[in-house]
């Protein structure tokens, strides 16, 4: 117990904040060596090395490897830890242009287009992080395709064609381009994050360099790397059905190789359906195979295939993706962002402004808690201003640690404001801010905060299927599907704040990774380390078969499930009525924040009302249950098969009930050699009859001389309200029992 007292004051440098610590103009080693004095001073745990606008040396070059060696050396003798960031600035993977000197490792695109490349020239080149791709007039033809639209902008007919054929239709091209030159890549390009063999490029340049400079660090002193923004092309729709404009796509040149093999038809002779909608509100299945093939490449290509290198070189491997909050937002830059998160030892998110994005730490956290993390890692406090102070750090970061924040990256400690770079995004949590001294209490807080928050378990019941795959379905023109889309964010946007904000914990269930963390159904659902009694459908258009297949055994041994609105109409993309009967035999509800809300009330583990009496929906809480249970410095795993109920007393003076139970000697934890068992009590308040609000005590027992059983010692100890109730629930069961049996004599008697 003292230890952890002592833990809980003082937490280790692991559970502190690590900021960017930007690298923006020259590296001097006095320098680097007094603000890594600085950090320390500061409370935090260490920094991650983050090069940004204003580098003086060469990035990876000589003087740059001598001056990573030199702070990581004085992070060691500081007893920080000092984290690796792979990238020049940002996005991760083009290794400051290295990689993509090469052109075969520059990022591509499919560009689909009225136009062909003799109509129309090249569009103005890149100028910018997040310039979007336009016709360079450099790439090859795909294919060519004769499209024909009903009178409502349908694809009435397509197909394609070849030179010389005869058409009625609009006349489209589908080009494979690359990416071409960009200042912001050091007049090189991104990278092709769907190729594996351009991300074992970027491995090679960047992180091969690190281990050869510092790889003795590894593991100890550098816990890992982190990993920014990486994403694809973009994806495009079509403003309206007629529109008659250039249109880009992500693509790799395996795409149609590794779709075919996993689908088993040519995504090429089908790619009108990417862009235009089916007739009679029909759902296209090759639009769905494209953007789950499109997703698979991505977190394959590059997440598996940094994790595998990370694994091998026994060091971490965090970051955030690009995109995160809504659905169309990652749909469009990186397909499903919960797919990518099983590859990160630490799944991350970024946190930008004064944003609460619930969405997006909440999809980290699901990935976080089914695959047994640490936690989940945040880039947090970035473009907030100067003029954010102690307050505000802390709120922000308070309902993130609620959420299961325990790794954070404060945004930003700038190494100098000269020249350009003072312009970077303020404010610099560092030596240039007045407070700077101060910041300890801050991080001492959250440092107490995450050591708290990884211990135990946590406590969910509650689980929600993703839609994302909903999203691919309706990614057909704005004029037609945009307002489609829109719902569908609405509802996943206010379906996580209303159960969050209703203090009712959950966790989002990917189904791209279901198959492999749920062998099989049953209740509850067990998904990886988590298991679920109730499991929430959100107005999803399709869902996968091998989701069904679970769902249908989980509802059949007792589970609850729920859809909100009306029944999906499709498996795998693709029209079913299979899901009509599991509909039937399951709870529907109408999309509304109290019918919800009241369908989990027996689920709820805690409740929180305002001085009124009015539920309140201003808090958010994670609750989390210790594998074992402290009492005098001892432990003990609950477990209601081994106890027995003993007796009930009522006091009729303080208007109270306590029952008294029989628990194992082991629960004792060696404590009281002389006891012959432990016991329990449960005190509640007539008044008050709930779990929430009972007092639990345990003691030894021992023999007296008389021969009867004493206890001689209580301590309080603490149960989850669901424990509680177990207790509670065995007590009354054996009371009714009881009085039946005498029920039954009396009248044998009789």
């Amino acid at each position: 117990m003292v230890d952890l007292e002592r833990e809980f004051q003082s937490p280790s440098s692991g559970f502190r904040g690590v900021p960017f610590w930007a690298w923006n103009g020259k590296l001097e080693k006095d320098t680097l060596q007094e603000q890594v004095s600085v950090f320390q001073k500061m409370g935090f745990g260490g920094f991650h090395i983050h090069v940004r606008t204003g580098l003086d040396d060469q990035y990876l070059g000589t003087e740059y490897m001598e001056a990573v060696s030199t702070v990581v050396e004085k992070a060691k003798e500081c007893e920080l830890k000092a984290w690796l960031y792979d990238e020049d600035r940002w996005a991760s993977g083009a290794a400051g242009g290295f990689v993509t000197k090469e052109q075969k490792y520059r990022q591509k695109y499919l560009l689909f287009t009225p136009f062909s490349y003799d109509e129309v020239g090249p569009s103005a080149p890149p100028r910018g992080f997040l310039f979007p791709h336009k016709r360079s007039c450099e790439g090859k033809l795909l294919a060519r395709y004769e499209v024909i639209l009903d009178k409502v902008g349908c694809l009435e007919n397509y197909r394609r064609v070849q030179d010389g054929d005869k058409s009625e239709g609009q006349i489209w091209f589908a080009y494979l381009e690359c990416a071409r030159d960009n200042p912001w890549y050091n007049g090189q390009a991104y990278v092709d994050t769907l190729m594996p063999e351009a991300i074992e490029r970027f491995l090679e340049i960047t992180h091969q360099s690190y281990k050869e400079k510092v790889g003795a660090y590894f593991g100890e002193t550098i816990p890992g790397f982190f990993t920014d923004e990486p994403q694809f092309a973009k994806k495009n729709t079509f403003a309206y059905p007629e529109s008659m404009t250039d249109i880009t796509m992500p693509w790799t040149e395996d795409l149609e190789k590794f779709f075919y093999n996993a689908y088993g038809f040519s995504i090429l002779d089908r790619l009108p359906e990417l862009f235009w909608n089916l007739p009679d509100k029909q759902y296209s299945e090759a639009r769905y195979a494209y953007h789950d093939c499109v997703a698979e490449l991505f977190s394959k290509a590059y997440f598996q295939t940094y994790r595998k290198w990370c694994e091998k070189n026994k060091v971490k491997f965090t970051g955030h993706l690009m995109e995160e909050p809504t659905l169309q937002s990652q749909c469009s830059a990186v397909g499903e962002t919960m797919r990518c998160y099983p590859y990160l030892d630490v799944p991350g998110v970024d946190m930008l402004r004064k944003d609460m994005e619930l969405t997006t730490v909440k999809q980290a956290q699901s990935s976080s808690r089914q695959y047994g993390r640490e936690g989940v890692m945040s880039e947090l406090y970035g473009v907030t201003g100067w003029d954010f102070d102690f307050r505000d750090y802390k709120f922000y970061g308070d309902w993130q640690a609620a959420l299961g924040v325990t790794l954070r990256v404060p945004h930003l400690s700038w190494m100098s404001m000269e020249g350009e770079a003072k312009r970077d995004f303020p404010a610099s949590i560092f030596y240039q801010s007045p407070w700077y001294q101060e910041f300890p209490y801050v991080e001492d807080h959250f440092a107490r905060t995450g050591w708290a928050m990884s211990k135990g378990d946590a406590v969910v019941r509650v689980g929600v299927i993703h839609p994302i795959e909903s999203c691919w379905l309706l990614w057909g023109p704005e004029s037609q599907d945009g307002t489609a889309r829109e719902q569908l964010d609405k509802n996943f946007l206010n379906l996580t704040e209303w159960l969050l904000t209703g203090s009712i914990d959950f966790d989002f269930i990917c189904e791209s990774t279901l198959e492999k963390q749920c062998r099989q159904g049953g209740f509850p659902l067990q998904v990886g380390k988590m298991a679920y009694e109730a499991i929430l459908i959100p107005g999803c258009i399709t869902l996968r078969k091998t989701t069904v297949e679970r769902l249908e055994w989980f509802q059949k041994d007792g589970g609850k499930l729920i859809f909100l609105g009306s029944v999906p109409q499709c498996i795998n993309g693709k029209p079913s009525e299979i899901l009509s009967g599991l509909f039937e035999k399951s709870k529907v509800l109408d999309f509304q924040k109290n019918v919800i809300l009241d369908a989990l009330s027996d689920l709820r583990e805690i409740q929180i009302f305002d001085a009124d009496g009015k539920r309140s929906d201003k808090y958010l809480y994670q609750l989390r249950k210790e594998k074992k249970r402290n009492m005098k410095g001892y432990t003990f795993e609950f477990d209601i098969s081994k106890v027995m109920f003993d007796e009930q007393y009522k006091s009729d003076e303080y208007e109270t009930v306590t029952l008294y139970f029989f628990a194992p000697k082991e629960w004792l934890g060696g404590l009281y050699p002389e006891a012959i068992s432990a016991e329990i009590s449960v005190e509640y308040s007539v008044a008050h009859p709930e779990a929430i609000y009972a007092t639990v005590m345990m003691s030894p027992t021992r023999v007296t001389d008389n021969n009867s059983v004493e206890d001689y010692d209580w301590y309080d100890i603490v149960l989850l309200p669901t424990e509680i109730e177990q207790l509670m629930d065995l007590a009354m069961k054996a009371l009714r029992e009881e009085a039946e049996t005498r029920v039954l004599a009396k009248e044998e008697k009789a």
